[in-house]
């Protein structure tokens, strides 16, 4: 149906800088009844391949979560299945053409479906996924909570000039109260130091990863009496600091506990727990298919940055909202300005993504990165929310299309998975290209 001409682009879609995982192993996971303990998913192996085809799929059994139940009418998709979209080719980022359900197996999916004006073009399951599992999200979660947040900016409950401490006294003395909300918004709040996951001498590690239970904790800090950062919050008002050598707002430079400071924000100005705010405003609005839930800190804070869990469909369903700014069945659920003002791009925008060079170098697609948005064209209104492991949620208002897909990519980061994850991509994009003409 789509005729498809592309020219390979070196386009690689990052979260946030994470050394590369172990590499893939060959076990059958949770095998038994009980399981024996070599296949168990732990703590210490849930984002491990090939655990996390398991874990990404039921990570309330490796993690503490918090419900999100769904509520009211469905919100009736059509179905127009379109065979072709399986078969057809696009090249992978050494060249070697491939078939769009080919692109995906082979290349760590658990799920992809193609969505196009209200429609349900394609949709396919790999790994155990099916249309009634939940995934994890991880980082497309920041998308979700800059979209809760325009809600209080449309009412005028938060200015995006002032400082988060303005709003949350705790954060006065802090990193972040040189800071505005639109420079949390834009990962531009120049902090001092670097995320890692699994480097055990990097602050970021030792600190907050073990508060948003990316790693086990140990000794002291695995009791709340002795440990001195609990929640991610105590991260944010006791540890985060930051770069003396660069102001606010000049540089893009990708950093999850910025995330913290908007659900922070969004709780106190609300009067609601976070995962409350967004079922109420989001998720018991949209017709989701099934109830949403999102992983927690130990303090048993909702993980903003990389904690919500949805089927695919419904996944779908959101980029749909989004798509349609912010409107769904009739209803206005997100205020349209709120949505279209993540593509009013400016010089500013552009320069200050520009600055990192690790983006650019790379050659990554990005323009720009705002409001927990990657933009990929403004002009066409293409953009995605993206996840470590290979989670993205792609939006393309020229083609009236969105393409979510779920993933167990080994290396965790999209430069260190760049041929799995550039390829699946590229393929979108190519077909989004087709399905504009």
């Amino acid at each position: 149906m789509y005729k498809l001409t592309i020219t390979i682009a070196l386009i690689v879609a990052l979260t946030h800088a994470i050394a590369q995982q172990q590499p893939a192993v060959h076990v059958k996971v949770m095998d038994g009844f009980p399981p024996n303990r070599e296949s168990l998913v732990t703590m210490k192996n849930f984002r491990e391949h090939p655990f996390s085809q398991w874990s990404f799929r039921n990570a309330g059994a490796a993690l503490h979560v918090l419900m999100m139940p769904r509520s009211g009418a469905i919100h009736a998709f059509r179905e127009k299945p379109d065979h072709t979209i399986a078969t057809t080719v696009s090249p992978d980022t050494e060249g070697t053409p491939m078939s769009f359900e080919v692109m995906f197996r082979e290349h760590d999916a658990d799920g992809v479906i193609v969505v196009k004006d209200n429609t349900v073009l394609y949709e396919q399951y790999w790994n155990g996924l099916s249309r009634d599992y939940q995934h994890i999200w991880y980082s497309v979660s920041k998308s979700m909570a800059s979209t809760a947040l325009g809600i209080l900016v449309e009412n005028k409950k938060v200015d995006l000039t002032a400082s988060p401490a303005h709003y949350i006294p705790e954060l006065k003395g802090s990193a972040f109260e040189r800071v505005t909300i639109q420079d949390v918004l834009n990962m531009s709040t120049a902090m001092g130091y670097t995320e890692s996951y699994t480097d055990t001498a990097n602050f970021y590690f030792k600190y907050y990863a073990v508060a948003a239970n990316a790693r086990e904790a140990k000794g002291a800090e695995a009791d709340p009496k002795t440990a001195e950062v609990w929640s991610v919050y105590d991260f944010l008002t006791k540890k985060a600091f930051i770069n003396k050598n660069l102001e606010p707002g000049v540089k893009f430079e990708y950093s999850s506990p910025n995330v913290d400071v908007i659900s922070w924000l969004i709780a106190r100005v609300s009067g609601v727990p976070y995962q409350e705010f967004l079922r109420e405003n989001i998720w018991a609005k949209i017709g989701a298919e099934h109830d949403a839930f999102i992983t927690v800190d130990k303090s048993h804070t909702p993980i903003a940055t990389g904690g919500v869990n949805t089927t695919l469909r419904d996944a779908a369903l959101f980029g749909h909202l989004i798509l349609n700014r912010g409107k769904i069945d009739g209803k206005q659920i997100i205020p349209a300005t709120w949505v279209d003002e993540t593509l009013r791009l400016t010089a500013a925008d552009k320069e200050r993504y520009s600055k990192n060079h690790v983006y650019v170098n790379a050659k990554m697609p990005w323009v720009s990165y705002k409001n927990f948005w990657w933009i990929l064209d403004e002009t066409k209104g293409e953009y995605a929310g993206v996840g470590i492991h290979g989670q993205v949620i792609y939006i393309n208002r020229s083609a009236n299309c969105v393409i979510a897909y779920f993933s167990s990519q080994p290396v965790a980061s999209s430069v260190g998975a760049y041929k799995a994850f550039v390829s699946k991509l590229n393929a979108c994009r190519a077909l989004a290209k087709g399905m504009s003409r």
